[in-house]
């Protein structure tokens, strides 16, 4: 059977388009297994910063491709990031940390940027991660029991820094990032973990940040 001229137009629209919804929302091309839930955490204690321009990004990529992220800016939340309790008592969650750890808890990939502070994440982060586990932490940890609180899910670490990337990784050692993907997430069971690093951030010109900008976005669209 032939297909009229007309006929192959039509199909070769069709191509096109559905191509289209493919790159732009998979969940409508009937593609919803696909779609992952994203939490994205902007780890610095000041609002309108490159982590949260970063950060931002990367929901926005995510969202473009059709899959559910969701953006927690600690700077605009409100919390106590002192774990009072030190694992021994429950410490009450605020309002803001109960919706950031059910997202957490419901997500398939974990998104986690932060800018590297005297070698290490600051601590309103380190604060937040102590206070959104310490709930389910505290009863095994009486009985001496080990419970991987995240496993199944991935992760990408994201560090903005003054340093020079290849100064950091090669000299004097990405701390950070391995004390966040060793110790605390895949410790909890993340995995795989991966990190990006952007060095010289202080004084970046507009150019580069855009091009850091797109490249962020570009991994929301792919879920990396």
């Amino acid at each position: 059977m032939q297909l009229a001229a007309s006929d192959g137009r039509h199909l070769l629209t069709f191509i096109k388009d559905y191509r289209r919804v493919l790159r732009s929302n998979p969940s409508a091309a009937g593609l919803e297994e696909n779609v992952a839930r994203i939490i994205v955490i902007v780890g610095h204690s000041r609002k309108g910063t490159l982590c949260e321009a970063l950060g931002r990004a990367y929901v926005e990529g995510a969202a473009r491709a059709g899959h559910e992220a969701s953006l927690f800016v600690l700077a605009r939340m409100s919390f106590d990031a002192i774990l009072t309790g030190s694992y021994v008592e429950v410490q009450p969650l605020e309002p803001d940390l109960r919706h950031a750890r059910q997202a957490l808890y419901a997500a398939d990939h974990i998104v986690i940027v932060f800018p590297l502070w005297l070698g290490d994440m600051p601590a309103i982060l380190k604060g937040f991660l102590e206070r959104v586990f310490q709930p389910d932490l505290i009863d095994p940890a009486k009985q001496s029991a080990f419970v991987p609180l995240l496993k199944g899910k991935s992760a990408r670490i994201i560090v903005t820094m003054g340093t020079p990337e290849i100064a950091y990784r090669w000299y004097f050692g990405p701390h950070a990032p391995r004390i966040l993907s060793g110790n605390i997430l895949g410790f909890m069971g993340v995995s795989p973990i991966g990190n990006t690093v952007f060095g010289r951030a202080t004084n970046v010109d507009g150019a580069t940040r855009q091009g850091w900008i797109e490249k962020v976005t570009e991994m929301g669209r792919n879920r990396l």
